[in-house]
C-alpha cells in the first residue's frame, strides 16, 4: 500500500511541478518517491518484481501525463487518451529499465544509468516519428526562465541533467539516513542539496545580469485574427480572412513598420502550390506591399499539389488513385518588394493529426485508425532544410510553424542558417482556453534563451507576444482577443554554445547509457 502511495506521489509532484500553473522546484525530488518504491520492491523477497515495478511506475506516469496534457482531449478525446496512455508507457518502460540495471550493479552506476536512459528517452522522443517532447524536463522551467538563463550553453537537455541530479541526490541521503539514522546526515544533505538548486540558479541570474542585447532592431506587428477553427476557419474563404487582415493591420502598420505576421495557416481555402502567383493570399500581400512599400508580409497558408507522374512520389506523398497522387502542406510564405515568393513547410508535424508515424508498417495492421486521433489519413509533405527567410533590409527570419517551437535543438538550424530573428505562427486554439495554448507560449521562452534570439509569435486566437532574447515576454494579446500589436524587435547575428554543438548532453547519455547496461548484464551474468 505504502509503494502505491509513493508513486502517486511521484505523478503528484511532477505535475505540480508543470508550467503555466506548477512550481518546479517540485521537481527537483519529484522522482524520489518512485524510485524508493522501486528500492522497496527490488530488495523485497515477493513475486513478479518487474511487474510491481511496471505498474507503480505506470501509476506516476500516467498521473503526470493526465493531469498536465489533459487538454489533449479538447481537440481530438481519442487522440488525447492515446497520447497519455503510451507516453506513460513509454516512461514505464524506461524506469522498468531502471530497475534492471539497478538490480544488477551498485548505487552509483544505477543512478549515472537512470539519468542517462531518461536523457536518452527525451532525445528519442525528439527525433522519431512517435515525437512527443512536450514533457520533456527541461521544459519545465520555461514560466521561471530567470533560473535557467544558462541555457544557451546546455539548452533544454540542462534542466533535465540538473533535476534528475538532484533527485538522485536526495534519493541517496534518504537511502544513507535509513541506513545509519543519524540526524547529521540529513543536516550534511539539506546542505548540500540546496547548493546544487541554488548555485545554477544564482549563476543564471548572474549571466542574466550581464547579458547585453542586441542594439539593431526592426519594427513588427502582429495579427491576431480570432478566426475559430470548429466553426469558422473552414466555413470562411480566403477572401474574408484577407479583408480582415487588412482590417487588423491598419491599426498597427506605419511606413516604419518592417514585417507584418499572421498566423498558421489563416489561408486555409488549400492552393495549388504552384498558383500561389495569383492566389488570394498572395493578392493581399501584394496590397499590403502597395500600401506600405518596405514592409515584409509573413503568413501561414494551407498548400497541394496533384500529379500523375511516379518520379515524384515522395515518403508523404498521398495516394488517389492509379497513377494520382498529391501532397498535402501547412506552410509558411514571406512577400516584399524585393522578392515576391519565399515558402517554407512545416517539417516536425503533430503525430496522428498532420502524419501517420511508421505508415509503411503500421497501416496494414491499423487501417485507418489516424482518423480516430483528430488528423486525416492524408499525410503532410515536409521539407528537409530549415529555410529562413529574406527581408527586404538584409536580415532575415525563422518561419516556425506551430510545434515546430518545442524542439530545441531544431530551431538551432534556423539560426545557423543565419536567422536574425524567431518567427512563430501557430493555431492553439483547437485546445480551448486551456493550459496547452499556455504551456506552448511558456515553452517558446526556452527557445530564445537557447539561441539569443528575439520572438515575434502570432498565434490565431492567441496569446501573440513578443519575446525578447532573454525569454522576457515584453508585449502580449491574450487569449480569443481579436486585434494587433506592435513592438521593436531586436537582431542578433552571434551564436550561442548551444546553437553550435545543440543536444550534446543526450549525445553522451546515449553512450553512457549503452555502455551501463551492456556493463551491468554482463557482469551480472559473469557472477551468476
Amino acid at each position: 500500500m505504502k509503494n502505491l502511495l509513493y508513486a502517486i506521489l511521484t505523478g503528484i509532484l511532477l505535475a505540480a511541478a508543470w508550467p503555466t500553473f506548477g512550481f518546479p522546484l517540485l521537481l527537483f525530488a519529484a522522482f524520489v518517491p518512485l524510485m524508493y518504491a522501486e528500492f522497496k520492491i527490488r530488495n523485497s523477497k515477493k513475486k513478479y518484481l518487474k511487474l510491481k515495478i511496471f505498474a507503480a511506475s505506470y501509476l506516476s506516469f500516467f498521473l503526470w501525463n493526465l493531469l498536465t496534457t489533459y487538454w489533449l482531449y479538447f481537440s481530438t478525446p481519442f487522440g488525447g487518451a492515446f497520447a497519455i496512455l503510451v507516453n506513460s508507457l513509454l516512461m514505464a518502460g524506461i524506469f522498468l529499465l531502471y530497475h534492471i540495471v539497478a538490480k544488477r550493479s551498485d548505487f552509483k552506476a544505477a543512478s549515472a544509468f537512470f539519468i542517462a536512459i531518461w536523457i536518452v528517452f527525451e532525445k528519442v522522443h525528439l527525433g522519431w516519428e512517435f515525437s512527443w517532447p512536450w514533457l520533456n524536463l527541461g521544459n519545465a522551467f520555461s514560466d521561471y526562465h530567470n533560473w535557467v538563463q544558462w541555457y544557451e550553453y546546455t539548452g533544454a537537455f540542462g534542466g533535465t541533467l540538473w533535476v534528475l541530479l538532484v533527485n538522485v541526490a536526495i534519493f541517496k541521503i534518504i537511502l544513507a539516513w535509513k541506513e545509519f539514522g543519524k540526524k547529521e546526515i540529513l543536516l550534511r544533505g539539506l546542505l548540500k542539496i540546496s547548493a546544487f538548486i541554488a548555485i545554477p540558479i544564482a549563476i543564471s541570474y548572474l549571466i542574466r545580469s550581464n547579458y547585453t542585447e542586441s542594439t539593431q532592431t526592426l519594427e513588427a506587428v502582429i495579427l491576431q485574427p480570432n478566426i475559430n477553427p470548429y466553426t469558422e476557419k473552414y466555413n470562411t474563404n480566403d477572401t474574408r480572412i484577407g479583408e480582415l487582415l487588412l482590417k487588423l493591420s491598419a491599426e498597427k502598420v506605419t511606413e516604419t513598420t518592417d514585417i507584418l505576421v499572421a498566423p498558421e495557416t489563416v489561408f486555409a481555402d488549400g492552393t495549388v502550390l504552384s498558383n500561389f502567383p495569383r492566389s488570394e493570399a498572395a493578392f493581399y500581400g501584394r496590397q499590403h506591399i502597395e500600401k506600405y512599400p518596405s514592409i515584409n508580409f509573413l503568413s501561414g497558408i494551407s498548400f497541394f499539389e496533384r500529379f500523375q507522374d511516379p518520379e515524384l512520389v515522395r515518403k508523404q506523398s498521398n495516394f488517389i488513385g492509379p497513377n494520382d497522387w498529391y501532397n498535402d502542406y501547412n506552410s509558411a510564405f514571406m512577400m516584399n518588394a524585393e522578392i515576391p515568393k519565399q515558402l517554407y513547410h512545416k517539417s516536425k508535424l503533430v503525430v496522428g493529426v498532420e502524419n501517420f508515424p511508421y505508415k509503411d508498417i503500421l497501416k496494414p495492421i491499423l487501417g485507418d485508425i489516424m482518423i480516430d486521433l483528430g488528423g486525416t489519413v492524408a499525410m503532410k509533405t515536409t521539407q528537409e532544410d530549415r529555410s529562413v527567410f529574406q527581408l527586404n533590409n538584409s536580415y532575415a527570419t525563422a518561419p516556425i510553424i506551430c510545434y515546430e517551437s518545442v524542439y530545441g535543438e531544431y530551431v538551432t538550424g534556423y539560426v545557423r542558417n543565419g536567422a536574425n530573428f524567431l518567427t512563430i505562427i501557430t493555431n492553439d486554439a483547437w485546445w480551448g482556453d486551456s493550459q496547452g495554448h499556455k504551456q506552448h507560449l511558456s515553452y517558446a521562452k526556452l527557445r530564445a534563451i537557447e539561441s539569443r534570439r528575439s520572438i515575434v509569435r502570432s498565434a490565431n486566437t492567441g496569446i501573440s507576444a513578443f519575446i525578447n532574447e532573454k525569454g522576457d515576454i515584453v508585449k502580449s494579446l491574450g487569449y480569443e482577443e481579436q486585434g494587433s500589436i506592435k513592438n521593436n524587435v531586436t537582431l542578433n547575428t552571434g551564436e550561442t554554445f548551444y546553437v553550435k554543438y545543440g543536444d550534446y548532453i543526450a549525445r553522451i547519455s546515449q553512450l553512457l547509457a549503452l555502455f551501463l547496461f551492456l556493463f551491468a548484464v554482463v557482469k551480472y551474468k559473469r557472477r551468476s
